[in-house]
């Protein structure tokens, strides 16, 4: 059953997504607040479909839509980086580089304002990270990071990066951490989807004004406390 369901999904998941490929295309030519529009109805088409094959979702804390902030998401699979965009109004993404690189899409992350990072380039790749992420904050948006830097499937361990302090600093926004177990029904690196729950919890931010230790082993500490393995 998990294998005809999971057909299910990508088949529909993937025509929809293709469709609106095609959508962006006049769409990149319009304000940006349009290019927003169609990735907001992208996750809440991916949420539909996913709740026809029995994956649901829910959602506690504060999603700090009325507030300028920068979110510090556990990162999973697919799923956050979708179903978010609907969830939280479109915030800005902090992506990797090669995004850009896909047809069309490319162009579509760049017109609803992600900050593109080049993994091999180190502390330019920072710099410029940070200019981004103060013109957006000059511009009211709140932004998604993922401080881990990829995908970590659950009860794998892996270290959090720089960058999150480093936007941190930079946009002088308060952290809201977020944790979530999407990998255990949307796995990474897989066409398999497995019914379930995904439970997402936004937790207290973490205003500004810490030094780099502090930061990261609250933010560590507050998103891992809260991970179900």
């Amino acid at each position: 059953m998990v294998y005809l369901k999971s057909f299910v999904f990508n088949s529909l998941f993937y025509t929809g997504t293709g469709i609106l490929v095609i959508i962006m295309g006049p769409v990149l030519l319009l304000p940006s607040r349009f290019a927003r529009s169609v990735a907001r109805f992208w996750g809440y088409m991916t949420y539909l479909l996913l709740s026809v094959i029995g994956i649901t979702q829910t959602v506690s804390g504060d999603l700090y839509l009325n507030r300028q902030v920068l979110y510090a998401v556990k990162h999973q699979s697919a799923w956050e980086t979708i179903i978010l965009s609907w969830l939280l109004h479109a915030p800005a993404f902090v992506l990797k580089r090669e995004l850009l690189w896909l047809p069309i899409i490319g162009r579509f992350f760049l017109k609803t304002g992600c900050i593109p990072v080049d993994r091999s380039a180190g502390m330019r790749a920072l710099r410029e990270m940070r200019a981004a992420g103060q013109d957006l904050a000059g511009k009211g948006r709140s932004m998604i990071i993922f401080p881990q830097g990829t995908r970590v499937a659950p009860g794998a361990d892996r270290p959090y990066e720089i960058g999150v302090f480093s936007l941190y600093q930079a946009t002088g926004l308060p952290v809201v951490p977020v944790a979530l177990n999407s990998g255990h029904v949307w796995p990474r690196n897989s066409w398999l989807k497995y019914p379930g729950r995904v439970t997402v919890e936004f937790l207290d931010p973490i205003q500004p004004g810490l030094d780099r230790k502090r930061f990261m082993s609250t933010l560590k500490q507050r998103i891992e406390d809260r991970m179900i393995v």
